[in-house]
């Protein structure tokens, strides 16, 4: 009896691609930010580690906890979108394996410790590239060719993040962290097009669809190309800084079209919304920081902690609920406080220091203290979804 309930799990946690990777994605997140915090704030030696602590977190909050997201839900979605199914079982457990090997890399006390975590960073990347691939290949459903040719440029980028780190390519470090940052952004401003406005209609009972311009779709994907390329490479600081500016009003626009009171008694959607806020806040704060003496750390944290960060929290519960058979229309009342709790982090960590900066240490702290929470949080309310195996 206790074999059989085993394998069941086993059999579940190897059924869908969002299963392990969202798993895998929210103990990586609490625990990558607890020893951050622990070198950061307190200060501990870091000497253990193959990589600078500064380039490991960049890194990893990156290509550790923003790919496994991404895996989770591309696997996940693509095998809706197309009717054909993505990798499980042993191929599913190798990709998850790829990823996980790269994440203890950097701990192990040997020569060899960053080029094996290169290697299988980009195995895993390359695999997950080609898994994403079939299905969409086979239904010939060419409209999702931007998703895959991002997911490849993340390779390419994580690629010259290592060749940095190598000692290869003398500039591979920041070009890879930033060129992975702003790509994993354009997933999600691409899929907030696709998903927030559908989610919306659904959730608050619309009987008209949502406004979308297609001008305006076109003129912020071409825009945030431009700044993305200025930015990572310096083309020019004024021209990165008029682009944000652009950039911060044209996604500001789209987000007051998509605007329905009745989001707000809806976790789910508000999450989300919020979510993109900060991404508008981003572009702001990029903007600013050409005008006025604050941290370019602001508009970088406004990006990552709150508008990917949020966004991909928000993401993952749905699809954890969506996939396994419960109601997104009422998802448990503690996701409620996890989504609080991490759009707390988000506005310590990105807009109080603007009013105190004097205490700039203390707000960090306090802004990983609610990340962990929210993400130690959702793996509790997570641990017993992944283990339903007859409910997708």
């Amino acid at each position: 009896m206790s074999n059989s309930k085993n394998n069941q799990v086993t059999i579940a946690f190897l059924s869908l691609g969002f299963r392990p990777f969202f798993l895998g994605a929210g103990l990586f997140a609490a625990l990558s930010v607890l020893l951050w915090m622990a070198v950061y704030t307190m200060n501990m030696n870091s000497g253990f580690m193959q990589l600078s602590p500064l380039h490991w977190h960049a890194h990893e909050m990156v290509y550790g906890y923003g790919l496994a997201v991404i895996a989770g839900f591309l696997l996940t979605a693509i095998s809706n979108w197309t009717g054909l199914k993505t990798i499980t079982s042993y191929p599913l457990l190798i990709l998850f394996l790829l990823w996980a090997l790269a994440r203890l890399m950097p701990f192990i006390p040997s020569g060899f410790s960053l080029l094996v975590m290169s290697i299988s960073d980009i195995l895993f990347g390359i695999y997950l590239v080609l898994a994403a691939s079939r299905p969409v290949i086979q239904a010939r459903q060419w409209n999702q060719v931007g998703i895959i040719s991002k997911l490849a440029l993340l390779v390419v980028a994580n690629a010259g993040f290592y060749l940095g780190a190598l000692g290869i390519l003398e500039h591979g470090t920041r070009w890879g962290t930033y060129a992975g940052l702003y790509l994993i952004l354009a997933l999600i401003l691409m899929m907030a097009r696709r998903v927030i406005p559908f989610f919306i209609e659904k959730g608050c009972n619309l009987d008209t669809p949502l406004i979308n311009w297609r001008w305006l779709d076109i003129s912020s994907l071409i825009l945030f190309l431009v700044f993305m390329i200025s930015d990572i490479f310096h083309v020019s600081d004024v021209l990165t800084t008029l682009l944000a500016g652009v950039l911060a009003i044209l996604h500001g626009l789209r987000l007051s079209l998509w605007h329905v009171a009745g989001i707000w008694t809806r976790p789910l959607l508000w999450v989300l919304y919020i979510a993109y806020i900060f991404i508008i806040v981003g572009f702001v704060l990029k903007a600013a920081a050409y005008f006025l003496n604050i941290s370019p750390f602001l508009a970088l944290h406004a990006f990552a902690l709150g508008g990917i960060g949020i966004m991909s929290i928000g993401m993952m519960a749905r699809v954890s609920l969506g996939h396994t058979g419960r109601r997104v229309d009422a998802p448990p009342p503690a996701l409620t406080w996890v989504f609080m709790m991490i759009i707390a982090a988000a506005i310590i960590r990105v807009v109080v220091p603007l009013v105190d900066d004097k205490h700039y240490s203390l707000w960090i702290m306090a802004s990983q203290c609610l990340w962990i929470a929210a993400f130690a949080g959702f793996i509790l309310i997570y641990l017993p979804i992944r283990q339903m195996i007859n409910c997708y």
